[in-house]
């Protein structure tokens, strides 16, 4: 089994910063994409970054914001959030897809997040 481990959610005022980690623990032959949604009561979990070993993406509303990075050696990944806003106020989940074995097939794992309030 695999586990997905987040920490670093909190309170900050607007214009301050956080920082995501996400740890993966486990059966864990080789980790593909990583990365970071977030859920707002009521509304559907939105992407906010993905990190592979080539690239990352973000969702327009952090670009020039927030930085996803990645530690392979450690099964770790981290969201640096900085300039935040009021509506950034959601719970943040940390997502990665794993091989358990070489023959395993790719498998998704969710974390149990973590809430990040953003005051004005």
């Amino acid at each position: 089994q695999v586990q997905l481990v987040e920490s670093g959610g909190g309170s900050v005022q607007a214009g301050g910063s956080l920082r995501l980690s996400c740890a993966a623990s486990g059966r864990i032959f080789s980790i593909n994409v990583m990365g970071w949604y977030r859920q707002v009561p009521g509304k559907q979990r939105e992407l906010v970054a993905t990190i592979t070993s080539s690239k990352t993406n973000y969702a327009d509303s952090v670009k020039g914001r927030f930085t996803i990075s990645r530690d392979n050696a450690k099964n770790m990944v981290y969201l640096q959030m900085n300039s935040l806003k009021p509506e950034d106020t959601a719970v943040y989940y940390c997502n990665t897809l794993i091989r358990s074995t070489a023959w395993a097939t790719w498998s998704d794992y969710w974390g149990q997040g973590t809430q990040v309030t953003v005051s004005p």
